[in-house]
């Protein structure tokens, strides 16, 4: 009995699982990027220099290279949670404790960020 078969099985699940994922990731990306963009969400332009954004702002820093950035998620994370907790002076919103963003759209915010 050949094995051939069940090996190929097994790599058709492994790449349909592969690009499942890759869908799913773009569809949070998607929905990331229009929480940034969204003016009564996110409202990331309204501070932050970002590919796609229409207003170019000097209030905040410029938003690229984030994964290079903040290598560890949680980090980043954190800051749209509660900024203020590390950085008592700043002027980002915490945009979880207030409850602009619920943590799935925070999650999807990051997966954006992380896109750039």
């Amino acid at each position: 009995m050949s094995r051939l078969p069940i090996f190929l099985a097994l790599i058709g699940v492994m790449v349909c699982g592969a690009a499942y994922a890759q869908q799913a990731g773009s569809a949070q990306v998607a929905a990331g990027r229009d929480l940034v963009l969204d003016r009564a969400k996110g409202n990331c332009i309204a501070c932050h220099v970002m590919a796609g954004g229409d207003v170019p702002s000097s209030v905040g820093p410029e938003l690229s290279g984030m994964r290079k950035r903040f290598p560890n998620r949680a980090d980043l994370v954190a800051i749209l949670v509660n900024e203020e907790a590390r950085n008592p002076q700043t002027a980002m919103p915490p945009f979880g404790v207030n409850r602009i963003l619920t943590p799935a759209e925070i999650e999807n915010v990051v997966d954006f960020l992380y896109s750039l």
